[in-house]
């Protein structure tokens, strides 16, 4: 509670900017294969800011179809686009070209957190522990060369909510594992399989949220995991030394800077079971907003609510 506490005073000075009713567009749905999640995502969004008297709008844009923004006479677009278009950075350019005021990571932040190799890099040089990796492209996918052993996770580059993501096992699947990532997105992430507790960190206005263990019923903690599988568990009393845990949120803190990102995002992280060493995989700069999303979870867990978590949000973005 003194954490939500802490937050409300942080944004106690854009309180003059909502006296008045926002209009707000609630962009959902988008090209990418999270387009379900997104719409569930950003109806979620919809209905609370609702609750709290602002006059939203619901959109939903592609590449193609960006007619909503022609006529917008709003004060603020809230993304709930998940993927690729919505988180990559291009709809944030879109935004800024337009003059459009909207929350979230900007362009580049949200280019970086979508691009795993690159932000995995950066997270090197910040000293923010990662799994080595291996990238694979078109032109090298058959002469994959590891330093690491099996099993390993095998991912797209630029896609979240563990779309086409695999567990690789033995050496003679990964040749077909790769090929079936690099023919549908171009080039594909091969890191090792980190056998341990699935932490999460919510960032929200800069500051760590409660850490959320994620216990999934199933072998790998994938997309019918994420958002359909109800035995799935998001634990916040969670059976790791206190140490540990601080410097899990310490050091999510440290990726959610280093990419330059704002307003609130997710960062992912597994434990080692044999030596309790945090690997960060990667931010997202638009968690998601629906009732299995964690970014919610661990801000109710901080005290504060679905409805206060999106008017947060709202209040950050107002800001700029």
């Amino acid at each position: 509670m003194a954490q939500a506490a802490n937050l409300d005073r942080t944004h106690a000075g854009a309180d003059n900017l909502l006296h008045r009713r926002l209009s707000i567009m609630v962009l959902m749905g988008g090209p990418s294969a999270e387009r379900s999640v997104s719409l569930a995502s950003g109806e979620a969004v919809a209905a609370a800011l609702e609750s709290r008297g602002h006059r939203v709008t619901r959109a939903d844009v592609s590449p193609e179809d960006l007619s909503a923004f022609e006529q917008a006479d709003v004060d603020l677009v809230f993304v709930a686009l998940h993927g690729s278009f919505g988180e990559d950075g291009r709809l944030q350019h879109i935004l800024e070209q337009r003059g459009l005021r909207y929350t979230g990571s900007g362009s580049q932040a949200s280019r970086l957190g979508m691009d795993k190799i690159e932000a995995k890099r950066r997270f090197a040089q910040a000293g923010v522990p990662t799994p080595p990796f291996v990238v694979a492209e078109a032109c090298r996918r058959d002469h994959v060369a590891l330093e690491f052993p099996f099993p390993v996770i095998v991912k797209p580059a630029d896609q979240g909510s563990s779309v086409d993501c695999s567990i690789v096992r033995q050496a003679s699947d990964l040749a077909s594992a790769v090929s079936h990532v690099v023919d549908r997105y171009g080039r594909c992430l091969i890191e090792p399989y980190i056998c341990g507790p699935e932490l999460t960190v919510g960032i929200l206005a800069g500051q760590a949220l409660p850490v959320c263990q994620i216990r999934s019923a199933t072998a790998f903690y994938d997309y019918e995991a994420k958002y359909q599988d109800d035995r799935t568990e998001y634990l916040f009393d969670i059976d790791l030394p206190g140490e540990l845990l601080q410097r899990v949120q310490r050091l999510s803190v440290t990726t959610f800077e280093t990419l330059g990102c704002r307003d609130m995002s997710r960062v992912d992280w597994m434990i080692d079971a044999a030596t309790c060493q945090p690997y960060c995989l990667e931010v997202n700069t638009i968690p998601g907003f629906t009732s299995h999303s964690v970014l919610p979870k661990a801000a109710a867990r901080a005290g504060i609510s679905f409805a206060d978590l999106c008017e947060q949000i709202v209040r950050l973005a107002m800001q700029r």
